[in-house]
């Protein structure tokens, strides 16, 4: 396995690439990189296949983008990255955060993909819950209360607090630019994208998923 970097539109982009033969490209899951995958690598590229690895913008080595990327954006870079391999036909596996953008780049470039392989894939907003619904009133409350200037610095604790309690760390650890990326990521709802996947596509999930329940599976089998 060899590790390299390149630059695309000036940002330094690290990956990881391993084996010889028919390409797979593997898209990591928010918080994730190319190191989550090395196990995986190791094992299909001794059956045969040529495993690459890149780590998002904003993600493992690779330098953060300039200004807050959306699922589109991601799905660009990808094009870019595998215009720079010259990769011109391969398998796309896209995990959580990562099976976002696989779904958006299937359906802006079908004809870049072999078959599509989508692992505990992230993209469908869920309804609202009863409980969601009470803490959203009490976030736009909040937002009236601490808008008067010499309340705003407990703005950004209070949003902190918010995104805790519905589970959403990834958002609290985000610095940067990434917070905002990650409020973009958030808010799309990929759904309608779903029945526009035109390649053959294998869905695999674990029944113990409690951030992407095995329920969306159904969801994305359905469509």
């Amino acid at each position: 396995m060899m590790e390299k970097k390149l630059l695309i539109n000036s940002l330094e982009v690290n990956y990881k690439i391993a084996g010889e033969g028919p390409a797979i490209l593997v898209l990591h899951g928010w918080g994730g990189s190319s190191n989550s995958w090395v196990k995986v690598q190791d094992i299909l590229s001794d059956q045969g296949y040529q495993l690459i690895c890149p780590d998002f913008p904003g993600f493992g080595r690779s330098t953060p983008p300039p200004e807050p990327w959306g699922i589109k954006d991601y799905a660009d870079f990808v094009l870019k990255f595998t215009q720079r391999l010259g990769l011109e036909n391969f398998f796309l596996i896209g995990h959580s955060f990562g099976g976002r953008i696989a779904v958006k780049f299937s359906v802006m470039y079908p004809e870049k993909i072999k078959k599509l392989i989508l692992s505990n894939s992230a993209g469908i907003k869920p309804k609202p819950s009863l409980k969601l619904k009470v803490v959203w009133r009490v976030a736009k409350v909040g937002n009236v209360l601490l808008t008067p200037r010499h309340m705003e610095r407990f703005k950004d604790g209070a949003k902190n607090v918010l995104y805790i309690f519905l589970r959403n760390r990834d958002y609290v650890k985000a610095k940067g630019v990434m917070q905002e990326t990650i409020k973009k990521v958030l808010d799309e709802d990929l759904l309608p994208d779903l029945s526009e996947i035109k390649n053959k596509t294998l869905i695999v999930w674990g029944q113990k998923d409690k951030l992407v329940p095995v329920k969306y599976a159904y969801i994305f089998k359905n469509y």
